[in-house]
């Protein structure tokens, strides 16, 4: 007997942030029983039609429970691997059915058009696939990437809808909420947390529409922030946005948590002194900052303590830490990863630069330290 593929999604236009609906603990419960008749070991066991051609067997050896969201382990969703790469996720189960992933990130819904706040279940489960697997798996392979662990299930994040499908997505830690579960220090500022780009969409402005989104979503604040540290690809991003946008240059900082202003750094700022001769060779020196990117220690075991799955699976997710601990100690801003190649600008236009006013005026809002060594420098800039 074969478990339905994608055959009926695409010719029913049913896809599963479209219908799926109940207590999301029904639907887990649901899930535990499928589970339980898969270690029964049948004779003539279900297959999965892989859309494009294939089967898999649906055996227990290849599926495993997953934490969906990051604060939260006892909710978990069944993924179907490949017996032949266990880093290759196939499926989701929901609703007594197996989701091919393609079909998971698609919509029916012309409701589902541009960037859209996730609240939904459904919508939840779509943001865990962009991130954990198409991300996290799938597409995230380069040593240049980063890792993200799954957002919390109150995270504030929007999906970018296109043609159809999610195409990417952005997350934002509110201002005043608390940073980690293992302290009671609260983010000073908003911050845009993660962002992510399918690669089939890149080199579509996509990066920008976001970081415009999330600096209109905050009119009222006089400095927002982008967690540290920014890829070489994103300091492209942001370079290009901030010539668009000169009035934004004074509010985006790269930010440590919680984000006081000895953990920020302006980031138009960060860029001159980069593209400066005399600014490159100190911008080590008086930039430097701790890498934070690297998942918390109480994050790894809280992720640990809900997964249930197999040796092979576990293994995927320390090598994705491992890559991206070793990514964050030899990135440099000058690295050119293959989505830096996709995003690569030209040189700061002139009229671009900044005044000697202008520039002094930036330098007000840095702490006194970076106030000096700036001024200092000010007519090599």
């Amino acid at each position: 007997m074969a478990a339905e593929g994608g055959g009926r999604a695409a010719a029913g236009r049913l896809y599963l942030v479209d219908t799926i609906a109940g207590d999301p603990e029904v639907l887990q419960a649901d899930a535990e029983t499928y589970y339980e008749k898969l270690l029964k070991k049948s004779s003539t066991p279900d297959v999965f039609s892989i859309p494009g051609g294939g089967e898999v067997k649906l055996e227990d050896s290849c599926v495993c429970f997953v934490p969906l969201y990051r604060n939260n382990p006892t909710c978990k969703l069944l993924l179907l691997t490949d017996p032949k790469d266990k880093e290759t996720v196939l499926a989701v189960y929901l609703s007594q059915r197996w989701w091919p992933v393609e079909d998971v990130v698609k919509t029916a819904d012309p409701a589902r058009d541009g960037l859209v706040l996730v609240q939904t279940f459904g919508e939840r489960i779509v943001l865990f696939v962009l991130n954990c697997i198409i991300f996290g798996m799938l597409e995230g392979s380069s040593a240049n990437d980063a890792f993200f662990l799954p957002h919390s299930a109150t995270e504030c994040a929007k999906i970018l809808w296109r043609n159809g499908e999610a195409a990417a997505f952005y997350s934002v830690k509110m201002k005043g909420s608390l940073c980690d579960g293992t302290t009671s220090q609260c983010y000073l500022l908003p911050v845009l947390d993660t962002i992510f780009v399918r690669r089939k969409y890149r080199r579509g402005g996509l990066g920008m529409k976001m970081l415009h989104d999330f600096c209109q979503s905050f009119l009222a604040e006089d400095a927002l922030g982008i967690s540290c540290p920014i890829s070489a690809a994103m300091y492209q991003v942001c370079q290009k946005f901030l010539q668009a946008h000169p009035e934004e240059q004074k509010r985006l900082w790269e930010v440590e948590a919680p984000g006081d202003w000895s953990q920020r750094v302006n980031i138009w700022l960060k860029i001159r002194m980069e593209s400066s001769p005399s600014g490159k060779a100190e911008v080590g020196s008086c930039m430097e900052k701790t890498s934070t990117s690297k998942p918390r220690q109480s994050d790894v075991d809280q992720m640990n303590k809900g997964i249930d799955c197999f040796s092979e699976v576990g293994q995927v997710a320390r090598n994705a830490m491992e890559k991206k601990d070793d990514a964050a100690a030899a990135e440099t801003l000058n690295s050119q990863g293959p989505e830096e190649e996709d995003l690569k600008q030209g040189e700061t236009p002139k009229d671009q630069v900044f005044s000697p006013v202008a520039e002094r005026r930036l330098c007000k809002e840095v702490n006194s330290r970076r106030v000096l060594i700036i001024l200092n420098r000010s007519s090599s800039l």
